[in-house]
């Protein structure tokens, strides 16, 4: 059979580790039982499965307590039930909704989908580096603001976003802050006490979990956050989010985000290294290249450039036998729109056409980097003969 080419798209999903998978096995077959029904062993096995999950997804954000965390089926409903449920809970205090122009579509849509409704969203614009003016940001807060939602990493470009930040400001106005962190827990250290989070997404597969299952956190004190369901039923997850429990699925989260919390130091050195070692070989061979993103205040495994004058879906087909890249969201790669991401960083339609993405990941090893580097600079190279 022949060789698969090398993964470099670990911001669309990765690979579920075989750890992970180890651990999730037992409750597919032998500790089948249904968390709600702890009347009898199976189901007490299975909700004391889902409590030790909860405190290992906890304890990786250092929320408070286990019970701040819900399981949701990924980031995209999590975020949903964020927005949507702080703008129907807290609409007698205000309408007003603040995000920026950078975030994935499930925060997008669902801010477009609450101005159909009448409420009033703000998307603030960001800088060449894809980072939020905080100035700009309080100004925009009104007596009507509810919710301030801005994510973590972003996860085309790997810009870092001021959360910190951001947290105070919020908190300063009696705003919330909702942060969609899928890209960045378990690949920098989070900490919604010391940030001020009072809501974050997570989602399983973009760490080494499983796909179909996410979380999201919820304060419970300081303030005490209060949502309206979007999703009813059984009540269960605090009445957020009903619906029989995905027991294998949030083992899985729970393993994922153990293993990412021990090794995700040693990760980021080493990420770190690889991509520093991609930009200036990239730029060695071809001088233009364009970073996009920030320079330091990056994800260590994101490198999204723009090769000016190499349209970027002719690359990744030339490479598709030997490396798997992409140009841009997992959920917008059937599209020919150009990103906008890199469009709200002031990268024209064209360049935006010239950018890649790569996404690197626990799998791949220093033979394959050099191969991926070398690969890169021959395509483009055979790509500019023939223009």
């Amino acid at each position: 059979m022949a060789a698969r080419p090398i993964y470099m798209d670990y911001h669309a999903t990765t690979p579920t580790d075989p750890r992970v998978v180890e651990a999730m096995l037992p409750y597919f077959t032998e500790r089948f039982g249904n968390a709600g029904s702890i009347d009898h062993v199976y189901g007490a096995e299975a909700a004391d499965a889902v409590k030790v999950a909860r405190k290992q997804v906890a304890h990786i954000i250092n929320a408070p307590a286990p019970e701040d965390i819900i399981f949701t089926s990924g980031a995209t409903e999590s975020n949903n039930i964020a927005i949507l449920g702080v703008a129907e809970q807290y609409a007698g205090k205000g309408d007003h909704v603040i995000t920026c122009a950078t975030e994935h579509k499930a925060v997008l849509d669902t801010c477009k989908h609450l101005a159909a409704t009448g409420k009033d969203v703000t998307v603030l614009p960001v800088d060449e580096y894809g980072i939020v003016d905080l100035e700009a940001l309080e100004s925009s807060i009104t007596d009507r603001t509810v919710l301030i939602s801005i994510m973590t990493a972003n996860n085309e470009i790997g810009t870092i976003a001021p959360v910190a930040e951001i947290g105070k400001i919020a908190h300063d106005h009696g705003v919330l802050f909702h942060t969609d962190a899928a890209q960045a827990v378990g690949h920098i250290p989070m900490d919604v006490e010391r940030i001020g989070i009072d809501l974050l997404s997570i989602s399983g597969h973009k760490i080494y979990g499983p796909k179909g299952i996410g979380a999201l956190y919820i304060r419970r004190r300081n303030p005490k956050v209060k949502l309206s369901p979007v999703v009813f039923g059984g009540g269960q997850e605090r009445g957020y989010r009903s619906g029989t429990l995905n027991v294998p699925g949030i083992v899985g989260l729970g393993t994922a985000m153990e293993i990412a919390e021990k090794e995700m130091a040693e990760e980021e050195v080493r990420f770190r290294a690889w991509t520093t070692e991609m930009l200036e070989a990239f730029r060695e061979a071809y001088p233009s290249v364009l970073l996009n993103g920030h320079p330091t205040q990056r994800l260590a495994h994101n490198l999204n450039v723009c090769l000016p004058g190499v349209e970027s879906k002719a690359l990744i087909h030339l490479l598709k036998d030997e490396l798997s890249i992409s140009s841009g969201s997992a959920c917008t790669t059937t599209s020919v729109e150009p990103s906008h991401v890199l469009l709200s960083i002031g990268r024209t339609v064209k360049e935006a056409h010239s950018s890649v993405r790569f996404g690197l990941g626990r799998d791949i090893i220093d033979r394959q980097m050099q191969s991926c580097i070398e690969s890169v600079i021959l395509n483009i190279s055979h790509i500019q003969k023939i223009k």
